[in-house]
């Protein structure tokens, strides 16, 4: 196996200074070893009674809600025994009685790459949340599925929301812990951070390269190849086209029962580079377009050094809006948000609207998508967790 995630590498060194200190967990199913044990099972035999409860972020510690402010309950493990304070639904951050008996709190989550994804800014709150209260935050680091791979837009500070917290692009190119340190680096979060590192891990590597095995960390990412088309597809859940949920292949199907592929591919820019679409029919069983026909397409990825979701998705947005008049936007709230358009917030930019409808130029989308990503580069390389380069 090529890489270890942070969780496999505290369970074999045991640092002393993990000894006697009583600790909190925040993870999900896909917090596991390389040997698919469980975190919080794996962590209870080391730390016995100091573990002392468990956080959850969307989806709940199994994974079994769907997405956009379907909230989960405070519950009991059934694995641990341990109790599992929610993070998204009756609450989005820790109350003070969540941590005043806690020493540290471990974070073990598996991330996509993706600023939209919601666990990033979970973490952000969590940071935010304990500064100043002497709890300590260990990030249980594991690779970035997309590996270094960087792409635009980057998030305007007046869109910021529940999908982005922090001027991040699109596609960051973070682990988790490096998003931790800069966070607080930039936000000046007053408390102890420790990062274990995944070890073996290059900033270059995606997924398939580690070695590791997929566990799907919310109901929706099933595969890499979700996670690999999601950072463009995820705008979908903008408008009023189904992104595939209620089908075996979200983010990857996507369409309408009023989409005519012909159309798209009649007036479609030379090519997706690194991308073929395959027309298909689907029938979502929950979601968009629930019980329907749709038609639509599969967005295979050919070749991942030459794919760029975002622009690939925007460029598809961009030909169906003008060639289908039954093409709108979805109206708010979506996660939490209640006034801006759910597709102002996902994209992080408020020129993409107006690209998507034919407002402004196609010579403008690259601008758009590459505007301040020399800068987030430098800053992120400055972190020095792992070898390997960002890649534009």
């Amino acid at each position: 196996m090529r890489v270890r995630p942070g969780l496999a590498v505290l369970l074999s060194e045991r640092p002393a200074w993990l000894r006697g200190r009583r600790a909190g967990l925040l993870l999900h199913q896909a917090s596991v070893t390389p040997d698919l044990v469980p975190a919080q099972v794996a962590l209870k035999e080391i730390l016995g009674r100091d573990l002392v409860r468990l956080f959850s972020p969307q989806h709940g510690l199994y994974g079994t809600e769907q997405a956009n402010m379907i909230p989960t309950g405070d519950e009991i493990d059934p694995l641990s025994g341990l109790p599992v304070v929610s993070l998204y639904g009756p609450r989005l951050r820790p109350e003070p009685a969540h941590f005043a008996d806690l020493d540290l709190l471990l974070v073990d989550l598996q991330d996509v790459g993706c600023r939209v994804y919601t666990y990033l800014w979970t973490l952000y709150l969590l940071l935010e949340s304990l500064s100043g209260s002497g709890v300590e935050v260990v990030i249980l680091d594991r690779p970035n599925p997309l590996g270094g791979y960087v792409e635009g837009p980057l998030l305007s500070e007046d869109l910021l929301s529940f999908v982005g917290l922090f001027p991040l692009p699109m596609r960051h190119g973070l682990t988790l812990g490096e998003a931790a340190l800069l966070f607080q680096r930039a936000r000046g979060f007053d408390l102890e951070l420790r990062v274990i590192r995944a070890e073996g891990l290059r900033r270059e590597y995606t997924f398939p390269q580690t070695g590791l095995p997929w566990i799907p960390p919310s109901p929706n990412m099933p595969s890499f190849e979700t996670a690999l088309v999601y950072p463009g597809q995820v705008l979908l859940e903008g408008t009023n086209l189904s992104e595939g949920r209620g089908t075996t292949r979200p983010f990857e199907l996507f369409g309408a029962p009023w989409l005519r592929p012909e159309r798209v591919q009649a007036v479609l820019p030379e090519g997706l580079p690194g991308a073929k679409l395959r027309p298909v029919v689907f029938r979502p069983v929950f979601d968009k377009w629930k019980d329907r026909l749709v038609c639509g397409f599969q967005l295979h990825v050919t070749d991942l050094a030459s794919f760029r979701p975002v622009r690939t998705t925007l460029l598809l947005l961009r030909v169906i809006a003008q060639t289908h008049p039954e093409f709108a936007f979805r109206l708010p709230p979506y996660e939490f948000e209640e006034k801006r358009l759910p597709i102002d917030i996902i994209a992080g930019h408020s020129d993409i609207r107006s690209f998507i409808v034919g407002k402004t130029d196609w010579e403008e989308l690259d601008f758009f998508l590459k505007e301040g990503l020399t800068k987030y580069v430098d800053q992120v390389a400055s972190l020095g967790l792992y070898k390997g380069r960002l890649f534009l």
